[in-house]
């Protein structure tokens, strides 16, 4: 007779078997590769209920079942203010993948709202402060969030273009403000198309943003300032038209930095111009 899978389940075997090559074997690459989990690590899963942030903790739950590395996760849903549609979405996700999650509280949105300097960035700031701080509450010695192979690229190519830097995005990170913390991602090598693939095979509804600065930008149709990620994504889908290999070659055009052809470079902070050497 044959066996009746539930809805989880299905989902789970989606991710070993159709999305094994696209999503389980660079997850688990990445883990290895960037040496991410160590024996009795505790890592708090970050989700913020988006189709990053849940394929992540789906597959650091399917990881943990099976891995030689003993290690102890607790799944992290911080709420800066959702409307109360978001947050029970998150919270329905939660049950139908099987996932404990714990949701606390924050005023993020509150303050990131009230200032008219880059929201954005203030809001990620304190995202990541806040999760670092319920974090070690909980025992934790790192966090795991859900950034991905093409936001990797693209925060890379964002640097150059619009922030006049070299500058890449870690796989892993210590933090500078909680001693003994650590932040990786583990999904480093899986593209975002592969996730929305999945998403989509799957009939799964994630949020898109529940930020109120974006839903209030949506409706002005503002477009100064708000547009710099998704111009970027166009710019390399129009690039790959003539280049295929051009989202492997910025990824590992990070992996393989020639400094001794920098102008200039820092260095924990500190700035080495190329001058240094005459």
């Amino acid at each position: 007779m044959k066996r009746v899978l539930s809805p989880c389940q299905k989902i789970e075997q989606s991710i070993h078997k159709k999305y094994r090559k696209d999503i389980w074997s660079p997850f688990t690459t990445a883990v290895k590769r960037y040496a991410l989990i160590q024996k009795d690590d505790h890592i708090a899963v970050c989700i913020s209920g988006g189709k990053d942030s849940m394929l992540l903790a789906k597959c650091m739950q399917l990881l943990q079942r099976i891995s030689d590395v003993p290690f102890e996760l607790t799944y992290l849903v911080m709420d800066p203010g959702y409307n109360p549609e978001n947050r029970q979405k998150i919270i329905d996700n939660a049950k139908l993948l099987e996932i404990p999650v714990t949701v606390f509280e924050s005023d993020i949105f509150d303050v990131a709202n009230n200032t008219d300097r880059n929201p954005c960035y203030l809001c990620a700031r304190m995202r990541r402060g806040n999760l670092y701080a319920k974090a070690k509450e909980f025992g934790c010695n790192k966090i795991a969030l859900g950034h991905h192979f093409s936001d990797v690229i693209e925060t890379t190519l964002m640097g150059m273009l619009y922030g006049a830097q070299i500058q890449g995005m870690r796989p892993r990170l210590k933090s500078t403000n909680f001693e003994g913390m650590e932040l990786i991602r583990p999904l480093y090598c899986v593209h975002e198309d592969a996730i929305i693939s999945w998403r989509n095979y799957n009939h799964l509804e994630f949020l898109q943003c529940a930020c109120r600065f974006t839903e209030a930008y949506e409706q002005t149709n503002n477009e100064d300032g708000m547009s710099k990620r998704q111009e970027t994504k166009e710019l390399i889908r129009e690039l790959k038209k003539t280049n295929p290999l051009v989202e492997m070659n910025i990824f590992n055009s990070i992996h393989d930095v020639n400094v001794d052809t920098l102008v200039g470079y820092k260095a924990k902070g500190e700035e080495h111009p190329f001058l240094e050497e005459f």
